[in-house]
């Protein structure tokens, strides 16, 4: 069968480009959000207002504990199938359609729009703030005068919208054990179990200055034994062009610490069996030297939000991890605006992928999905995000993230944490230097 799936018309509503280029930044907090998304709804009425998100954690939540699903009683309003999707195909990204075509049981179940993010009144006034000082740098490869928050809740162009995920609200620190798997097309999987620790220095009242740290990243990997004890750290900067990403690895076999030089753009994430590349983990991170980004506009498509039921920790992973795609009965599509951007491999730039097209949400930032293209023009693979809002910040950002490799038949699911931990954002401060080679050192001989 084939993919080849040219980019579909869809219709821009009246909130297109036009009035996202009339737009100033003494509109936010008012017609658009302190983000810049458009505060109100759309014409058709599928699309609410922004009425502040969520802000009051539903009954039966406790810190620290699963995230109750505050829309549990509700009822899809229709399904997604492949027979079907012609008549939805103009809110249909080109990768979901490829996905409905190659596979029958994929399917989309869509519910009552939920526009839940909410953050820090801080964060928001950073924002603002940010909108009158922020600027890329002349090669676009860093943003300077930035503070706290997202530094373009206006978008002008790719680069700025890319930036504006890159920075976004992701809270202060997090640790959380999480369980990852890459079915075969029969179904066979091998659960990896690692434990993650964050900080992102940039949210705790950092700037953009060059050098400053934008986040660090502690992984050990828990089990099966084949891995187990292996320990990553990395450490990116708000300007990676003149920054790189520095990281190490602790291999227990070994039992020292490297320096890994290559944990960047399309280098192949070996426990994902090579489904994915280092930089399509969050659905975009890291330097975006390589490509050409172009600000498509503000579309409205079907995307996964709202996904508490996906990981709740009511359903086991037999439940979840199905041959070639994740069980569509636990995941939850809305119709969304979203920001679509588009990266074009530059040339001479080495990349395994020649083309990528991004669907950050317009309220948070937050990657929702993102097509992968190969040389020929077909698409080789489907990010899809499963994101839920974190009550206790609050915060809006993915619970897991799947990644479809299409001519393997095959997938690789990471962040699970049904039978993990929940993320804990409240622990014990973390700093710089518990992501030095050094502290890897001690935590590989504990």
């Amino acid at each position: 069968m084939s993919m080849r799936l040219w980019l579909a018309p869809v219709l821009m509503f009246a909130f297109g480009v036009a009035a996202r280029a009339a737009s100033t930044p003494g509109d936010l907090g008012k017609s658009l959000t302190s983000f810049g998304g458009i505060v109100a709804g759309n014409a058709a009425g599928t699309i609410p207002a922004w009425s502040g998100g969520i802000t009051t954690p539903p009954a039966g939540f406790t810190r620290g504990g699963p995230h109750p699903d505050p829309f549990a009683g509700e009822n899809k309003r229709f399904s997604i199938t492949a027979g079907n999707m012609t008549q939805y195909a103009a809110h249909l990204t080109p990768g979901v359609q490829a996905m409905l075509r190659q596979y029958p049981e994929y399917r989309l179940d869509v519910y009552p729009t939920h526009r839940s993010f909410a953050a820090p009144q801080a964060i928001y006034d950073a924002a603002i703030t940010n909108a009158r000082t922020a600027h890329l740098a002349p090669d676009g490869n860093a943003v300077l005068d930035a503070r706290v928050s997202i530094p373009f809740p206006i978008p002008h162009n790719g680069l700025e919208a890319v930036w504006d995920h890159l920075l976004r609200w992701r809270g202060y620190q997090a640790h959380f054990t999480s369980f990852a798997a890459s079915p075969t097309a029969g179904g066979d999987y091998t659960l990896i179990k690692n434990e993650t620790w964050l900080l992102f220095p940039y949210s705790l009242g950092g700037d953009s200055s060059p050098g400053a740290a934008l986040a660090y990243y502690k992984i050990k990997t828990l089990a099966p034994p084949l891995f187990a004890g292996q320990i990553a750290v990395a450490v990116d900067h708000v300007d990676p062009g003149a920054h790189p990403r520095t990281a190490w690895i602790y291999n227990p076999g070994e039992q020292r610490v490297r320096r890994a030089p290559t944990v960047n753009f399309d280098t192949p994430i070996l426990q994902a069996d090579s489904l994915m590349t280092d930089d399509d983990l969050d659905l975009f991170n890291g330097s975006p030297e390589r490509f050409d980004w172009k600000l498509v506009g503000r579309q409205e498509f079907y995307v996964p939000y709202n996904d508490y039921d996906f990981g709740s920790p009511s359903h086991d992973y037999a439940e979840i991890l199905k041959p070639h795609v994740v069980n569509p009965n636990l995941m939850r599509w809305e119709l969304h605006r979203v920001w679509v951007v588009d990266a074009t491999l530059k040339p001479g730039s080495g990349h395994i992928y020649a083309r990528r097209t991004f669907y950050f949400d317009e309220d948070s930032f937050e990657g929702l999905l993102a097509d992968e293209y190969d040389r020929r023009g077909l698409i080789w693979r489907v990010a899809q995000g499963a994101p839920i809002e974190y009550y206790e910040l609050p915060m809006l950002t993915n619970s897991a993230n799947i990644f479809y490799d299409l001519p393997s038949g095959r997938y690789h699911a990471r962040g699970l944490r049904n039978r993990g931990t929940m993320l804990e954002f409240f622990g014990p401060r973390l700093s710089a230097a518990d992501f030095t080679p050094e502290a890897l050192r001690q935590e590989g001989v504990r």
